[in-house]
């Protein structure tokens, strides 16, 4: 692939005359913090205010985000848009849908958001792969929609039922969490499951439930060769070779790969490969090939109103003014609690269980993305970086965690995201969820201290939270918090000056497991010599 030229703002002159810590805004900041909100608390912003919801909350497409329970006033604001200015907030905005080689460190370009583009909204379209898109996107659908007409079926004439997505990282967690939040869209007879863990008990599970002359299995990677990815593809294969003979292994598998060799040997039909490009980070991948099981299980349908969701807030995130960008704002609040209030973690915290896997989804999303601490210049940060990213659906989590929440020690931005409509119970049992939502991140913003209360039921209150509500979990929906996430890391990244889309920091531990057996390391020896 043609590698474009790396943008001036990202070269090794540009960043190293200034760390985000020298800039004008950052430093008035610090005394913003200092002098005016460091003892400031929610209730005294609101008490001043009593319009605050309306002065700090912004929408874009079917998202409304409600900022005013966070520790911010007007002066605030202005002095973090002025940081996302000082950064070149706007300039890698450009940079990145210009398919420049954001991704410096491995010298890519970054366009996920050319997967959900339409070719009129003119995406990198001279980047090479890029006018593929669409074409693939077309083999997709035809592929999915011979599944469903059951016109390509089994080895033995049954009708593929049950999709079994092979992969890991990025190429698990994306399917595995659309899958679960859409669940009331899986096309009828169609069922998704999925393999992942190299210990081999999902696999072993679903041998016994699954009968192999219905199941399709998608192995999702891209060179063929992740190890988790390929020990559970190829225990899979002798499974299905074992039960309905070796000539039915291209009846049952089909793959989201390039490495075509490694396709020949293991038996992937030519008809049933589906490419993507290095441009595709694997925790941006699910609006790839990598989301061929999501689109067997909800439709092609569905899958492009996916698609449609996650282009809506690409175009916002493209056009909008800094002060009234939902990504950007979402970025700079966790730049504000992160590097000026100490904030190490935050809650991520959905009350529609549909997204009780949104949170794990969003753990790789930000901590692989952000967990860095060399600059693009290869210079150390002189700040912190990303934040430790937890969470749980709503009331499962309020009988587990929010005890730490409410009255523990240490500080937790929370985002809690509610749904005005149920996505599968009855409204009454949503409604009880909205309201134990919205109770929630009141508690945490007022606490309890009525006078003569035991200093055991104190709530301190003060706690931060952002609530994001839209009307429904829909296809559209998830494509915009899906890409509002997206785009709010990569906006942090660039404030901090790290590369957000390079994972050096995964590979070294499954290298060492390949030679494990050598190691000299004396805890690692001893504990083999226990293992066996």
């Amino acid at each position: 692939m043609k590698t474009k030229k790396v943008p001036e703002q990202y070269t090794d002159r540009k960043l190293s005359a200034r760390y985000p810590t020298d800039l004008g805004s950052w430093q008035a900041l610090k005394k913003h913090y200092r002098e005016s909100m460091q003892r400031k608390t929610l209730r005294e912003l609101f008490a001043r205010d009593k319009q605050r919801p309306q002065h700090f909350s912004m929408q874009a497409g079917d998202l409304l985000l409600d900022y005013s329970k966070t520790h911010v006033n007007k002066t605030t604001l202005k002095l973090l848009t002025r940081l996302a200015r000082e950064a070149s907030v706007p300039q890698a905005i450009d940079a990145m849908f210009a398919g420049d080689a954001i991704n410096a460190t491995e010298g890519r370009s970054v366009l996920h958001v050319a997967l959900r583009s339409k070719i009129s909204d003119t995406v990198a379209l001279e980047t090479e792969g890029v006018r593929d898109v669409w074409k693939v996107l077309t083999d997709i659908e035809n592929f999915v929609d011979a599944v469903h007409a059951n016109t390509i079926r089994g080895h033995t004439g049954k009708k593929l039922t049950h999709i079994v997505n092979i992969g890991i990282g990025g190429s698990d967690l994306g399917p595995v969490m659309a899958a679960q939040a859409l669940r009331p869209y899986w096309s009828a007879g169609i069922h998704f499951h999925s393999v992942s863990n190299i210990d081999g008990t999902q696999l072993t599970d679903l041998k016994a439930e699954l009968d192999p002359a219905s199941t399709l299995f998608v192995v999702c990677s891209k060179t063929f060769t992740t190890i988790e990815t390929m020990t559970n593809a190829n225990a899979a294969r002798q499974w299905v070779a074992q039960v309905l003979g070796e000539g039915a292994v291209s009846s049952h598998f089909v793959a989201a790969s390039t490495n075509h060799e490694a396709m020949d040997e293991f038996g992937i039909a030519p008809n049933k490969r589906f490419g993507f490009w290095d441009w595709v980070g694997g925790r941006y991948s699910l609006w790839s090939a990598v989301g061929l099981s999501l689109a067997l299980v909800i439709g092609m349908q569905n899958f492009r109103r996916l698609l449609a969701g996650g282009r809506m807030l690409d175009q916002h995130f493209r056009l909008a003014p800094m002060g009234e960008n939902l990504p950007v704002q979402l970025a700079l609040l966790g730049v504000w609690y992160n590097n000026f209030f100490g904030a190490a973690t935050q809650a991520i915290l959905p009350y529609d269980n549909r997204l009780a896997r949104f949170p794990a989804y969003l753990q790789q999303l930000q901590m692989e993305s952000s967990g860095k601490s060399v600059r693009m210049d290869g210079k150390p940060v002189r700040c912190d970086t990303g934040m430790v990213i937890w969470g749980e659906s709503g009331n499962n989590a309020q009988h587990s965690f929010y005890q730490l929440l409410h009255q523990g020690t240490r500080l937790i931005p929370a985002d809690f995201l509610l749904s005005a409509k149920t996505s599968g119970g009855t409204q009454v049992q949503h409604k009880l969820a909205i309201d134990n939502g919205l109770a929630q991140a009141e508690a945490l913003m007022d606490g309890f201290d009525e006078k003569g209360t035991s200093p055991y039921r104190v709530h301190k209150g003060n706690n931060p939270s952002n609530t994001i509500l839209f009307e429904q979990l829909t296809p559209e929906v998830l494509g915009q918090l899906i890409a509002l996430y997206e785009h709010k890391v990569f906006v942090e990244g660039v404030v901090w000056g790290i590369n957000s889309f390079d994972q050096f920091g995964v590979e070294l531990g499954k290298k060492l497991a390949g030679g494990i057996n050598k190691s000299t390391n004396p805890s690692t020896r001893f504990l083999l010599d226990k293992v066996r």
